[in-house]
C-alpha cells in the first residue's frame, strides 16, 4: 500500500516534515535539526542554518519560510472575531506561538463590549525572565482601538507558567491604571510550554 506525501509526513513527524522541505541532507544535519526540536527551530537564525552541512541558503530560506507560515497560521484570526468567554478561549489564541518564544513577550488581547477580540498588541519584549511593561504603552493602543477590556498575556520561556512576584506586582499596577482610565483588565495569562495559569482563576484579579 502506498502512502501519500501527507500521510508519510504525519507518520514520520518532524523528521518527515524536514525531509519534505529540505530533501536529501546529511544524517548529522538531520539529527542536529531534530535535536533542536520545535522550540529550537522557531528561534534558529539563517546564519546557523546556512552553516549546517548540506543546507545552504536556498534550503535555509525554505525552512525559515515554513516556520513563519506555521506561526501565521497558528495566530490567524477566523473569519469572525473570536469571542473570549473563558481563560481557555484566550489561551488557545496565543498558546501555539507564545509557548516556543525564547524571550518574554508581553501582549494584550483587546476586546470590545461583546468580549470579541478586536486586536492583539505586543507591548514589550524582554529578556529570558522579565519584560518591562509601562501602563502608558498598554493603554495607548487600547484607547486607539476603543477597547472595552483587556486580557494581559505573557510567556515564561522556562516553560513553567507559575506567576512570579514581579508578575503579580505589575498586574496590580496595570489593573489600577485600567480602573482610572475605564478599561477593565479581565485576566492575565502566563503561558508556559503547553500549559498556562490564569490570574482570574487563581483569585489574583
Amino acid at each position: 500500500m502506498e502512502y501519500s506525501v501527507t500521510a508519510a509526513v504525519k507518520k514520520e513527524g518532524l523528521a518527515g516534515i524536514l525531509a519534505a522541505l529540505l530533501g536529501n541532507i546529511p544524517d548529522e544535519t538531520l539529527t542536529a535539526l531534530l535535536d533542536e526540536g520545535i522550540r529550537g527551530l522557531t528561534n534558529i537564525t539563517p546564519a546557523e542554518l546556512e552553516n549546517m552541512r548540506g543546507i545552504g541558503r536556498d534550503k535555509a530560506l525554505r525552512l525559515l519560510a515554513a516556520i513563519e507560515l506555521a506561526k501565521m497560521l497558528a495566530t490567524a484570526p477566523p473569519g469572525e472575531k473570536p469571542v473570549v468567554k473563558t481563560p481557555e478561549d484566550a489561551a488557545r489564541l496565543v498558546m501555539e506561538e507564545m509557548r516556543y518564544l525564547d524571550r518574554e513577550h508581553f501582549r494584550a488581547l483587546l476586546l470590545n463590549a461583546k468580549n470579541q477580540v478586536i486586536g492583539q498588541e505586543i507591548i514589550s519584549i524582554g529578556t529570558l525572565n522579565s519584560s518591562a511593561v509601562h501602563p502608558r504603552e498598554l493603554f495607548k493602543n487600547a484607547i486607539k482601538a476603543s477597547a472595552a477590556a483587556i486580557i494581559l498575556v505573557h510567556n515564561h520561556p522556562s516553560g513553567d507558567p507559575s506567576p512570579s512576584r514581579e508578575d503579580i506586582e505589575v498586574t496590580r499596577r496595570l489593573v489600577e491604571a485600567g480602573r482610572l482610565i475605564g478599561i477593565e483588565i479581565l485576566d492575565h495569562l502566563v503561558i508556559g510550554n503547553g500549559k498556562f495559569e490564569s490570574f482570574k482563576a487563581m483569585g489574583l484579579i
